[in-house]
């Protein structure tokens, strides 16, 4: 087998990578913990941190089925961070069953490090991750998110002063970047890892590319060669078939989760059975009971006007499970209030059955 040899002017040099590698990586299912700062991430499989969706409700019901090894909260203002309750805000709040858990910062100077982290710190983060990588035109207009990858010097400056204001696992998400270009790429990693960051995150499209992009998994391949710290990789990962072949192509240390996991949240059990070898129950899989759990979590842990909005996203990625999901989606959608939407979605799920649910094992 050809070794993965990638050259700095953005040319696959050899690469004989193929189908039967992610076979191989099933069958020998080798568990590769990842230890970063004596916190153990066991199976190396995280949650993405996902604006309205990745929220205590999804987090706990992930957490009940197992097999997720880091989750994250949504990304989170640094600058509003210190003035939030993280007994009451709908962004801090959690429970002791979501453990470990990432907190994710966007942040467009170093002068809001200092007082987020001492926030995160009073929240009892067990890690931090900054996101230089969200291509949202609002935050990119705050010159954080993606924009901090134009802006090296500012990155710079961010992750030296979260580095010497936390002890805590550091980590950033980002890009590809604005193009294809290898040297800039590898400068960019190159300087987070010099500025102490302990993993990165790395979504494979570039800043401009929708999900509906295939992603460029061989450029995650380039940065692991680059880093001597462990890189996750992040895009296009919804089935057993893609992830074993996202870390055959990119030889990753680890996968992130993102839209997957909010459609199907036993996505980490089946990928940590299958993929890590790790003895996990078969989750039994009851939809209307799922989206049920969703609910009363909402219900238990959200104040009455944020509750909706979140059930209206969950719903999003949730009806994909049905063959008719877009009328249960469209339902909820146009639903003015959460007693509205529950008798919609109990006749929705009461007449309509799901499909395949895609675990093996």
């Amino acid at each position: 087998m050809q070794v993965l040899t990638l050259c700095l002017d953005n040319k696959i040099v050899a690469s004989n990578l193929s189908a039967a590698i992610g076979r191989e990586f099933i069958l020998n299912k080798i568990d590769k913990a990842l230890v970063v700062r004596g916190l153990v991430i066991n199976p190396p499989l995280f949650l993405a941190p996902m604006a309205g969706l990745t929220h205590l409700a999804l987090r706990r019901i992930i957490k009940e089925y197992g097999g997720v090894g880091m989750l994250s909260t949504e990304m989170l203002s640094a600058r509003r961070l210190p003035g939030e309750n993280p007994s009451l805000s709908p962004f801090l709040v959690r429970t002791e069953l979501e453990a470990p858990l990432s907190y994710q910062i966007f942040v467009s100077t170093p002068a809001d490090i200092a007082p987020a982290l001492e926030a995160l710190a009073r929240c009892g983060a067990d890690a931090v991750d900054i996101n230089m990588g969200c291509p949202a035109p609002k935050l990119r207009m705050q010159r954080a998110g993606a924009a901090l990858m134009a802006e090296q010097d500012v990155a710079r400056a961010v992750v030296a002063e979260a580095r010497r204001r936390t002890e805590l696992p550091l980590s950033v998400k980002i890009r590809l970047g604005e193009e294809l270009n290898a040297a800039k790429l590898r400068d960019f990693c190159l300087m987070l890892e010099g500025e102490g960051i302990d993993l990165l995150t790395v979504h494979a499209r570039l800043r401009g590319e929708s999900f509906q992009r295939k992603p460029h998994w061989e450029w995650i391949g380039m940065v692991k060669q680059w880093l001597s710290i462990p890189v996750v990789a992040n895009g296009g990962i919804f089935t057993v078939e893609d992830a074993s072949r996202c870390l055959a192509v990119s030889g990753a240390d680890g996968l992130m989760i993102g839209r997957g996991a909010a459609e199907r949240p036993w996505i980490f059990a089946q990928f940590a059975r299958e993929l890590y070898g790790l003895t996990l129950p078969r989750p039994e899989i009851d939809l209307p009971a799922l989206y049920h759990r969703f609910w009363q979590l909402l219900e238990e842990h959200f104040p009455a006007e944020r509750r909706l909005g979140r059930l209206k996203q969950f719903t999003h990625y949730f009806q994909a499970n049905y063959a008719f999901g877009h009328s249960l989606a469209s339902m909820i959608q146009s639903a003015d209030s959460m007693d509205e939407a529950r008798s919609r979605a109990e006749c929705f799920l009461a007449s309509n059955r799901p499909r395949g649910l895609g675990f093996n094992g």
